[in-house]
């Protein structure tokens, strides 16, 4: 399994796990808040909302705090007004970073993410310098646990729309448009799967990392998926399995 995509299942288990959850459900609201203003509070006819409320519900967030969160977006209730802006960055040994925000203050967030990038080797960068690197994708994970015939999970991801499927790793991760994503996860839901499926921006190339380069990014990686204004952070890094596991391990201590 490539860095980015190891790094995004271990970010999941410690999102569902932290014990930090009032960080944990700043983000979650955030997102309900914007998704609903921008495409209704529907989750029927608002896919982007339909989302931010089943990432909520596994996070165990009361149903009080969802309903007032897609209250603030349609402008039922009064809330802060978040914007949302995706920011360009290179880490160390020139891995790019594709940064996801959700922020009340572009200015204290475009400090705060210098601040954090310059810290750990790393630099904002122009627009356009790195989004050209990476493609806007619909990701469904599938605990392997769960798949006794993996050929029929192929073919039922396949035949509603399915790009490609990597079922050589556990999660088993299948690869749609963006446009098809709730296509497929749907046709999954319906034949008893459980699901984990998100909008990614998956990297066109990738750059191995090793040794203190693989430590700092790793670090980088944790200190701006802590920021509070920062939703998401898509990367382009590769990474030898065993070596992620030993730096997150020390990370942890």
């Amino acid at each position: 399994m490539s860095g980015h995509n190891k790094w995004a299942n271990i970010k999941h288990r410690k999102m569902a796990q932290d014990a930090k959850r009032s960080q944990m459900f700043t983000k979650l609201i955030r997102e309900l808040i914007v998704a609903a203003r921008e495409g209704g509070g529907d989750p029927d006819t608002n896919p982007r909302l339909r989302t931010a409320i089943e990432k909520a519900k596994e996070a165990n967030m009361p149903k009080d705090n969802i309903e007032k969160a897609i209250k603030r977006g349609t402008g039922e209730l009064e809330g802060v007004e978040y914007q949302e802006i995706i920011y360009e960055a290179y880490g160390p040994a020139g891995v790019a970073l594709y940064i996801r925000a959700l922020t009340d203050n572009k200015n204290r967030t475009a400090q705060e993410l210098r601040h954090v990038l310059s810290r750990h080797g790393g630099s904002l960068a122009d627009l356009g310098a790195v989004s050209w690197i990476f493609e806007r994708k619909g990701i469904i994970n599938v605990a392997r646990d769960q798949v006794a015939n993996v050929e029929e999970l192929m073919m039922l991801a396949i035949d509603a729309g399915a790009e490609d499927i990597n079922d050589q790793d556990d999660p088993i991760r299948i690869v749609t448009s963006a446009e098809n994503l709730t296509a497929v996860k749907e046709t999954l839901e319906k034949n008893g799967y459980k699901v984990e499926a998100s909008v990614s921006y998956v990297p066109k190339n990738t750059v191995q990392v090793t040794g203190k380069d693989a430590e700092k990014v790793l670090m980088l990686m944790n200190a701006l998926e802590d920021m509070d204004d920062v939703q998401d952070v898509f990367s382009n890094f590769e990474m030898d399995d065993a070596e992620m596991e030993a730096i997150l391990s020390q990370m942890n201590q």
